[in-house]
């Protein structure tokens, strides 16, 4: 095996500089470069185009957030759902007036006589009959009782029920005596009230505080007592004492309680005065009621029953007005708005 051997340049020229023959062959265009004198320069390095990853994770949040807010937004009501909408708003005054048609229609179509069962429009003729200074003078007799009656209630019933919730002592020695007042029937009372107590608006007040007052003690010493143990165990722990228990743990729990027994007691106290008036008055619905029956003016008495419907129905709707306004987080899922 021979082995090339360089020849050595000639006399003038050059010499040329050695090189390995992989070199030359990867590099075929480095020679001439060397040759001219010019510096050979490596080739650039190739790098890839980059990746705009901003965009598709901007697409993606954007796509992410249609669906969420599609999720969110409740579609567009349609006619057909306003429409029943409007019906289930107004559903209580539609059933009302049917039944006043048919009221209506039953007492014409089988003639039956007023003294018996007044026609709706009978009643409006009786009612418009009456002079207005009569009707404000009966209504405001015992819309006053009732308020001052209703009142009393609730500012002896809201610290007794604070009392027995707080007290075994009194739990267990007037709880009992409260049942036995409310199992007794105040219509029997209310005569022996009148000639013990004598005219006047007091006996009609004690007989209106008697009816109303045992459903707010009832109920406000079930929430009382109803308020979770780790929020009482949280306030001692931090050293709460009795007052700051009672006014900002266990009150606002039982708020809900507390203005459902407002409800049914406000229309309660209408009761009470309607009783009292009917055992001795000299003015009021109830007196007003008994007087046209006595003299068999049963349109009249239809009216003035009319004009108590609708005095309860707005001491009622005041009551969930005050709960509305002032403690909205407690009314029932139902009905808040």
């Amino acid at each position: 095996m021979s082995v090339a051997t360089p020849s050595l340049p000639a006399a003038g020229e050059p010499p040329v500089p050695l090189r390995d023959p992989e070199t030359s062959a990867a590099q075929p265009n480095a020679q001439p470069a060397a040759q001219h004198g010019g510096a050979v320069s490596a080739p650039a390095p190739v790098t890839p185009a980059p990746i705009d990853t901003n965009a598709d994770t901007a697409t993606d949040s954007a796509a992410r957030e249609a669906r969420l807010r599609a999720l969110i937004t409740p579609p567009a009501p349609t006619p057909a759902m306003r429409a029943w909408r409007l019906l289930d708003r107004f559903t209580p005054v539609l059933a009302f007036l049917a039944v006043l048609g048919i009221w209506e229609a039953a007492t014409r179509l089988l003639s039956v006589p007023s003294f018996l069962l007044p026609a709706p429009s009978v009643i409006v003729t009786a009612g418009i009959a009456v002079e207005p200074a009569i009707w404000v003078n009966h209504i405001w007799a015992t819309l006053r009782v009732a308020l001052i009656g209703y009142g009393v209630a609730i500012a002896v019933g809201i610290p007794l029920a604070i009392g027995l919730a707080n007290s075994r002592f009194l739990t267990r020695t007037l709880y009992p005596m409260l049942i036995v007042i409310q199992s007794t029937p105040v219509v029997a009372v209310a005569p022996i009230i009148v000639v013990t107590l004598g005219a006047g608006d007091l006996p009609r007040v004690v007989i209106t505080f008697l009816i109303t007052f045992f459903p707010i003690v009832v109920s406000t010493t079930t929430g009382l007592m109803a308020t979770p143990e780790e929020l009482i165990e949280l306030s001692r722990s931090l050293r709460a004492g009795r007052t700051r228990e009672i006014t900002q743990i266990r009150l606002p729990f039982a708020l809900p309680y507390l203005f459902s027994a407002l409800k049914i007691s406000v229309t309660l106290s209408i009761i009470g005065a309607v009783v009292a008036e009917f055992v001795a008055a000299e003015s009021g619905l109830g007196y007003f009621i008994g007087l046209s029956t006595s003299f068999f003016r049963i349109p009249q008495a239809f009216a003035g029953l009319v004009a108590l419907v609708i005095l309860s129905l707005l001491m009622f709707r005041s009551v969930v007005w005050v709960q509305t306004r002032f403690a909205p987080w407690s009314l029932p899922n139902s009905e808040r708005k």
